[in-house]
């Protein structure tokens, strides 16, 4: 395939390439001057922050001929084959997580590397392996050979055992801040020729979240049927919301302007504006507003208190969200409540926030709070059910395994430019023989995909020769459902498949061992039954 995505393409290749992580690439510099390379190291930190690919330029570094202020020189043989080289081993953890592949990996250690100084393991994603395999991995840690690099890298570090942290140096990486991204995406755009505009690039880096792969890939979908990139593109893309749009709010509170603010909140809810994202930057409004009334004598706004009283209030909003309730309701009466004339007092409303909205207390009575779902086509609604149920009734390891195998060099052969770039950052959590879940951190990616089904169905289909359905969930929404599905395990409560054209009902009767199906599916040791 010759074009590769984004963040593939701008991968660091040597330390001052590394975004945002200027400590931990200082201590692994001085580790290598130093020559004191310990046997293991645990890269921890969110998602997109440079973990496998510190762990990639790392591993270059230690086995290079002719190393540089900035790691690997990149031109002696070492450098040269490091993609190609067999003793550098990169393991995904999440999909090869027993027992058996930790031993075959003792197994190979005391094999000498064949053409390096090192022999590297790379295991991402480590938080999953089964307990049965930290066990195993435990004791090779405890006494590696001396030509064995460990460098395991997770996004859920409390899920390590302290047992293996406790034998490895651990650097925790955190979110890359917004100029450091937004200076990278400057350099992409000018070596890529994109045509962008300035505040769309910003709110690029701002809903990326402090992960720059996941800036990079925003960045790639957007440029891929586009002659320019602009705000509103984000905006309509990603489920953003403009500071201009933040700022044009606010002063409708001020100038007592209802019939606009109803309109503009009609807008965000019809653009199914992300209502996290909404309470975050109004908050970050409200903190500037929050200066300016103590900076600024003639300060014309909301008084301090008030303010403040304001982001308490949609600061707590997100507790008193379920499925059964739309969050604008929420947050556009919270804000009616600070027009001018309004004599209620918000103090009392933060003591007693369950009176601002009564029907909705009725209705979520004793259910826990859950990620709301956005409004979406009802009948998408309908077949994102079904297909999750039909799914779960014959959800195997092995049918999870055997498309994970063929996942790769279907993206890599995929010649929709388009659905290749939605896609290229997604991934397969579950599967049966005949559906496969897709999972994806960015909702606007999510629906994209969705509308993509039959097209996405039809190229892997046809390239393989098999019967596979799709469906596109987020992460989140993907950890709601498979606890419900282990509660219903815990339950005795089984599914059974439902025609797509039918509504989907509960789960009903029991089945034989239907716990051994749930273990199988996500690992014994993952699930824990309350």
């Amino acid at each position: 395939m010759d074009y590769k995505v984004l963040y593939r393409k701008y991968r660091p290749t040597d330390f001052s390439s590394i975004i945002g992580q200027d400590y931990m690439v200082s201590i692994l510099k001085n580790s290598l001057k130093k020559n004191k390379i310990s046997h293991a190291y645990i890269f921890s930190g969110p998602r997109g922050t440079g973990k496998t690919s510190t762990a990639k330029v790392f591993a270059k570094a230690i086995n290079c001929l002719n190393p540089t202020e900035n790691g690997p020189c990149g031109i002696c043989e070492s450098c040269q084959r490091f993609n190609e080289n067999a003793d550098i081993i990169e393991i995904d953890a999440a999909s090869n997580n027993g027992v058996d592949e930790i031993r075959e990996i003792i197994n190979n250690i005391k094999l000498a590397p064949a053409y390096s100084k090192y022999k590297v393991y790379i295991i991402d994603e480590v938080h999953m392996l089964s307990a049965s395999a930290f066990n195993a991995l435990l004791l090779t840690l405890e006494e590696p050979p001396k030509h064995v690099v460990f460098i395991l890298a997770t996004t859920n570090i409390e899920a390590v055992p302290i047992t293996i942290l406790s034998r490895c140096q651990r650097f925790d990486f955190h979110k890359i801040s917004l100029q450091d991204i937004i200076k990278r995406l400057e350099f992409v755009t000018t070596e890529e020729k994109i045509n962008i505009d300035k505040n769309a690039l910003e709110e690029i880096a701002y809903i990326s979240d402090g992960g720059l792969r996941d800036a990079l890939s925003i960045l790639d979908q957007l440029s891929s049927n586009k002659d320019r990139v602009t705000i509103d593109d984000v905006i309509k893309h990603f489920g953003s919301v403009s500071n201009k749009q933040i700022n044009d709010l606010f002063s409708c509170i001020v100038s007592n302007n209802i019939p606009e603010f109803i309109t503009m909140m009609d807008n965000f809810k019809a653009l199914s504006i992300d209502y996290k994202l909404l309470i975050k930057k109004l908050l970050e409004k409200i903190e500037q507003e929050a200066i300016l009334s103590k900076k600024e004598s003639n300060y014309q706004g909301l008084t301090l208190a008030k303010l403040k009283d304001m982001a308490f209030e949609l600061a707590s909003i997100s507790n008193y969200i379920n499925i059964n309730i739309n969050p604008y309701l929420l947050i556009e009466i919270t804000l009616l409540n600070y027009f001018p004339g309004n004599n209620e007092a918000p103090k009392e409303q933060i003591k007693t926030p369950e009176k601002k909205v009564e029907t909705p207390e009725k209705v979520v009575e004793n259910i826990p709070p859950k990620e709301t779902v956005r409004e979406e086509n009802p009948k998408l609604q309908e077949l994102i059910k079904i297909r999750l149920n039909n799914c779960f009734c014959e959800a195997s390891k092995e049918s999870l395994q055997q498309i994970r195998s063929l996942w790769p060099e279907f993206i890599s052969t995929l010649p929709d430019k388009n659905l290749l770039n939605l896609i290229i950052d997604s991934n397969i959590v579950a599967a049966s023989s005949k559906i496969a879940i897709i999972t994806n951190s960015q909702f606007g990616t999510v629906n994209l995909i969705n509308k993509e089904l039959t097209s996405l169905s039809n190229y892997f289909n046809n390239k393989f020769n098999t019967n596979y359905s799709f469906i596109a969930i987020t992460d989140t929404k993907w950890q709601e459902e498979r606890q419900i599905y282990i509660k219903n395990i815990k339950n005795k409560i089984s599914y059974t498949l439902i025609p797509e054209e039918q509504t989907p009902e509960e789960p009903i009767q029991e089945l034989n061992d239907i716990e051994k199906t749930a273990y199988d599916i996500f690992g014994k040791d993952k699930i824990e039954i309350k």
